[in-house]
């Protein structure tokens, strides 16, 4: 098995939840990927994630994939604490590791300030865990989406995905060289820190796809929200270089690693001035749906069921990656 928990033993590890603590503005709950508490006049938010499957650039996106669950709950990433097991002494991985998570941070402005490092011979790959923590004036939640909102999407569907389509699998497949190294370059480009500081201050809820991609990502919005989000498949923007990869890996560019696109929900009066921050941000978005209203014109039978309708379908469960079973 591989990939999150299923929601009923989600449900049992998020029911503990230590001490009571009044300065928890928000703790653990399904679809937020960040905690908030109050120091001060200020919120601390952070968030830890694990990664051991991306080979190739795994010290990369374990920065950005923790910086960005900060970015989407409002905050300014400012530090991270990294977690590292390395299967053995391997002084070329462990260089390798290391250098491209202090690329990437510096990259952010990010200080890494502590963490733990280990030999553990059971695990076949390295495995990394950051935990990373910003302030914020106020926290935008997963679960915040409103009837009535315009789903808005950034970039585009399977960013993370494609990338490491791209390296991972690059010898399984036969496409152009050149489409290859730009599939790659994609790994530039997953970080969701502008996108998310960009349209924060419109936004009623934020979340960046990764796990189970675009769908899941919207899955999660809308359960957290307890609402369903009609969209329309044809406004999400899927890269011609995405499109390949995943034809030729036989995978769907919906439900494989989103990080790199930031789904945000807006009042339908400011959407317009969200996107036009977005492109003063030179960050690229789209309008893809809308939060249904039962009381409006987006009313159908399934609108009590919270999930994501795509072209009608409705999706109510947790999606797996398509990727686990390629790695698998």
């Amino acid at each position: 098995m591989i990939g999150k928990l299923d929601p009923a033993a989600l449900a049992d590890v998020l029911e503990r939840t230590g001490a009571h603590d009044d300065d928890v503005l928000m703790g653990p709950e399904y679809g937020e990927d960040a905690a908030a508490m109050r120091v001060g006049d200020q919120l601390l938010v952070a968030s830890s994630d694990p990664l051991s499957l991306a080979r190739e650039r795994l010290g990369t996106l374990a920065v950005h994939v923790a910086c960005n669950d900060v970015a989407a709950s409002g905050a300014d990433p400012r530090w991270l604490t990294n977690v590292v097991f390395l299967p053995d002494d391997d002084p070329e991985t462990r260089d390798v590791l290391t250098r491209q998570m202090d690329e990437a941070a510096e990259s952010l402005g990010v200080a890494i300030v502590g963490g733990h490092s280990e030999y553990t011979p059971a695990l076949d790959r390295p495995m990394v865990s950051l935990t990373a923590m910003g302030l914020a004036d106020e926290y935008v939640p997963t679960g915040g989406a409103e009837p009535g909102d315009r789903v808005l999407l950034t970039k585009g569907a399977g960013i993370e995905g494609t990338a490491i389509l791209a390296t991972d699998f690059r010898a399984e497949v036969e496409l152009p060289t050149e489409l290859f190294d730009r599939a790659e370059s994609f790994f530039e480009e997953i970080s969701v820190v502008p996108d998310a500081t960009a349209v924060r201050e419109y936004a009623t809820a934020m979340h960046d796809p990764t796990e189970g991609g675009l769908v899941n990502g919207l899955v999660e919005v809308a359960v957290a929200s307890g609402v369903r989000l009609d969209v329309d498949q044809s406004a999400i923007p899927v890269r011609d270089e995405t499109a390949a990869l995943c034809d030729a890996m036989g995978v769907d560019p919906l439900r494989i690693f989103g990080s790199g696109a930031l789904v945000a929900t807006v009042p339908k009066s400011v959407a317009d001035e969200a996107l036009d921050a977005l492109d003063a941000a030179g960050v690229p978005a789209s309008d893809i749906g809308v939060v249904a209203d039962e009381s409006g014109d987006a009313a159908t039978t399934a609108a009590s069921t919270p999930g994501v309708s795509i072209d009608g379908e409705v999706v109510a469960d947790a999606v797996r990656d398509d990727l686990y079973d390629l790695w698998t």
